[in-house]
């Protein structure tokens, strides 16, 4: 008896190890090749019908020389939906970047000067306009910072403020993906 209850026991927990993905399934693409790591949910598939408006919120800063890891979410969000069944055209967003992020959305010219070496978040960020994403800044954190609104990335929206941002995103429904 207690031999069977053992094989039992050790093929529940193979079956369950082996259930989990691991850091090496998650895989970018189908839309972002070098962004948005993702894994397939074995069963869930979205409709190619459903459409997406969603707002991200971006104020933390990356670690010096890394991609901004909140920028990085709008590819994830892309890449797994398209991966799952929906139409790239039926997915729309937004991000709104506050407080110490501001800097990275800079041009690289301009980040460069600032801080001395070239901006690792350039390419996200010209990718993921080149897909229809809108980057918007808060005014309040680009004066603060003194940047002006032709230092940035070019695409980049300036608003009053992050919550202005917001609402205005608000009212063209978009949702706020915490």
């Amino acid at each position: 008896m207690r031999k069977a209850s053992l094989l039992v026991l050790l093929s529940t927990l193979f079956i369950t190890f082996n259930t989990y993905a691991g850091v090496e399934d998650f895989k970018p693409g189908p839309v972002f090749e070098n962004y948005g790591t993702h894994v397939p949910v074995p069963g869930v598939t979205i409709s190619a019908d459903e459409k997406f408006k969603i707002a991200f919120d971006v104020s933390a800063g990356a670690k010096e020389g890394k991609v901004n890891r909140g920028f990085e979410r709008l590819t994830r969000f892309i890449n797994m939906h398209v991966a799952s069944g929906a139409k790239l055209e039926n997915i729309e967003v937004a991000m709104v970047v506050s407080g110490p992020a501001t800097s990275e959305i800079l041009s690289n010219t301009e980040f460069k000067k600032l801080k001395g070496y070239n901006n690792p978040n350039t390419e996200l960020l010209e990718l993921l306009m080149d897909k229809g994403a809108r980057i918007l800044v808060c005014g309040q954190s680009a004066v603060a910072h003194d940047f002006l609104p032709n230092m940035f990335e070019k695409g980049v929206e300036v608003e009053l403020s992050n919550m202005t941002a917001h609402a205005h995103l608000a009212k063209q429904g978009y949702t706020l993906v915490p």
